[in-house]
């Protein structure tokens, strides 16, 4: 495979699964050593074990990136291996489906900060590596929910509009520094995540089946097409791409 991204680092949050593993794999494929932040500690070992097995160079760290203590740990161990960072795919996030009304500030609060003040935080703290370096490049995962809405994922839809904003924000403000910030805005992705979604909105009288979402986009997005995008965002293809939304969703927000 192409090796564009040899003697660089790229650093991933929610990186051990889903299509955050998918970008994983796919960075450390094409020369990328690769730093996984994660949850999910066993499948993040397992990742580093299997990127190494194949000649790559890869590290995880357990960390809940909503949280600047647990940021800032991270972050300082991945310099202090890798040195640098050129690349941060700020990719962990979750859901919430529920009645707007039914919706408590806890839930509130704690989606804000899974979904967006991660992405603040991580951006914040890598940052100052990257300009010292002379540039950057930032990947936020947003949603086609950036853009469009959906009964029951009022806070969903919300903390992803955010991340979309905040994606344009960073992109103007560091542009004459050398960076650039760029955002996926994906459809459903055959992951745990997009699952999960497809069965609460249903139990909550959602009419959201399968075959609805294949009629809205086709079929499931796989999580190697959210990676390719990534990484294309990532390299010098796209030097002149910044502050920009990509949508993957094979015509669902075309056709609405």
């Amino acid at each position: 495979m192409n090796q564009r991204f040899s003697g660089m680092v790229a650093v991933i949050t929610g990186g051990a699964g889903g299509a955050g593993r998918a970008a994983t794999l796919r960075f450390a494929a094409e020369g990328a050593s690769v730093g996984i932040i994660d949850i999910q500690t066993q499948a993040g070992e397992q990742l580093v074990s299997e990127i190494e097995a194949a000649g790559g160079q890869a590290m995880f760290v357990e960390a809940d990136v909503s949280q600047a203590p647990a940021v800032k740990k991270a972050v300082d161990e991945i310099l202090q291996r890798f040195k640098k960072v050129d690349i941060l795919f700020n990719h962990a996030g979750t859901l919430i489906v529920k009645p707007f009304l039914e919706t408590t500030e806890t839930e509130w609060d704690w989606l804000m900060a899974v979904n967006v003040k991660s992405m603040f935080l991580m951006s914040q703290a890598i940052l100052p590596s990257m300009l010292e370096a002379g540039g950057g490049i930032i990947i936020n995962t947003a949603s086609i929910s950036s853009m469009t809405a959906a009964p029951m994922e009022s806070l969903y839809c919300t903390t992803k509009g955010a991340v979309l904003q905040l994606t344009r924000a960073i992109a103007v403000e560091f542009r004459d520094r050398g960076i650039r910030c760029n955002a996926i805005a994906p459809g459903f992705i055959r992951t745990p995540h997009g699952l999960r979604e497809m069965e609460e909105c249903t139990a909550l009288g959602v009419d959201f089946t399968e075959a609805d979402m294949a009629k809205l986009q086709g079929r499931f997005c796989e999580p190697e097409e959210i990676a390719s995008v990534a990484v294309f965002l990532a390299s010098d293809d796209a030097s002149f791409i910044n502050g920009a939304s990509i949508t993957v969703d094979n015509t669902w927000t075309a056709a609405t």
